[in-house]
């Protein structure tokens, strides 16, 4: 499960230096913060700061992402 995380971060990562794409960060970010988390020992104080990043991350992502405008009815 770990290197399935490790991997979303790499691909993650080499998409945002392709692309610039400022809200692939964020999804890096999560990625890592996941991956960290499942490799900490449980009830540990690093897998709650990790998961905790990983909310936080979300969060952001969330905020970034383009609010949709109901001025033109969906097709």
């Amino acid at each position: 499960m770990i290197g399935g995380f490790v991997a979303a971060t790499v691909v993650a990562l080499v998409q945002y230096v392709r692309t610039r794409d400022r809200r692939l960060f964020p999804l890096t970010v999560m990625f890592l913060l996941q991956a960290l988390s499942l490799g900490s020992e449980p009830g540990g104080l690093w897998k709650s700061l990790s998961q905790a990043g990983v909310i936080l991350a979300g969060v952001v992502l969330v905020l970034m992402l383009p609010g949709r405008s109901f001025k033109d009815p969906p097709p």
